[in-house]
């Protein structure tokens, strides 16, 4: 039985490589459009990576910029280059899986602002992750546990739950994930990072209250995989439970992770979407172009 497992998810695994090496590459790289002082400013980078603007504090969440990912390659190129954000006030880490905590990126970001600022952002991670950055460049790294608050100038950061899990590798399965909400200057967003549908969504909610949420909609099959990632009908379900005004999909379309066609999620989402009447609500946004709310 052992053996029909391993052989089975390495037919998978070949499958998603050849799938990579032969997909062209799509998508367009865009220059950071600034948010003003009231504004929410929300650019998808691609994958589960957005460069924020919020309550004058400006930060991205789980950036990965890089082509491939081991054998993987980016089937979209990243909205946005490191070279051309602002000096940064933070960046956020979900969890410590390779394509959320990519650190070429973080070293990059991490140098990129001491370049434009003489200062390095702040970097937030979950718990127990310290180790993972500490040589980075970052000056200060703060872990957050779920429902931890750390004040970023005007922006309040919120760790919150999630159904995932946060090992690296295979045996440190004692570090933490979830997602953050920001809150400030009249906004708040929330970023799930990785999760299966669970009824945090409604708890987030009730307690934080956000305008945006930023869900993943990609990974889900075959179905095991629903136990750690959400569908688009699940992250539509959240949505609604959390009672947020605007959804923004994430996870979906950069790199091949799973068995359902590329182009499904959206598709799916949409379609979703419309059955519920919420589809005025939920924003399928390009990489690298920028909404403001």
């Amino acid at each position: 039985m052992l053996n029909i497992s391993i052989s089975k998810k390495a037919g998978q695994l070949s499958r998603l490589v050849r799938h990579s090496a032969m997909a062209k590459r799509t998508g367009r790289t865009h220059r950071p459009v600034l948010a003003s002082q009231s504004q929410l400013g929300v650019t998808f980078i691609g994958h589960s990576s957005f460069f924020l603007q919020i309550g004058g504090s400006s930060v991205v969440v789980d950036p990965i910029f890089a082509p491939w990912l081991f054998v993987l390659k980016r089937l979209r190129r990243p909205g946005l280059r490191i070279k051309d954000l602002p000096p940064l006030n933070a960046v956020l880490v979900t969890h410590a899986h390779f394509d959320h905590l990519h650190r070429p990126s973080l070293r990059a970001i991490a140098r990129a602002t001491q370049l434009k600022s003489g200062r390095t952002p702040l970097l937030i991670v979950p718990t127990n992750c310290t180790d993972l950055v500490f040589d980075l460049g970052f000056e200060r790294i703060v872990e957050l546990g779920w429902w931890e608050d750390f004040r970023l100038a005007g922006t309040l950061v919120t760790a919150t739950p999630a159904k995932h899990w946060g090992a690296r590798v295979i045996r440190d399965m004692h570090r933490g994930y979830g997602g953050y909400v920001l809150s400030g200057g009249g906004h708040s967003i929330y970023h799930s990072g990785d999760t299966a549908y669970f009824n945090g969504f409604a708890e987030i909610g009730q307690r934080l209250h956000p305008e945006v949420a930023l869900l993943p909609i990609g990974a889900y099959h075959p179905e095991s995989f629903r136990n750690v990632h959400t569908s688009p009908e699940d992250a539509l379900r959240g949505f609604v439970e959390m009672n947020a005004r605007y959804m923004i999909p994430m996870h979906f379309g950069t790199f091949k992770l799973s068995q359902e066609p590329v182009d499904e999620p959206v598709k799916r989402l949409v379609s979703g979407a419309r059955r519920l009447g919420v589809e005025d609500r939920v924003h399928v946004l390009e990489e690298g172009v920028a909404e403001f709310f």
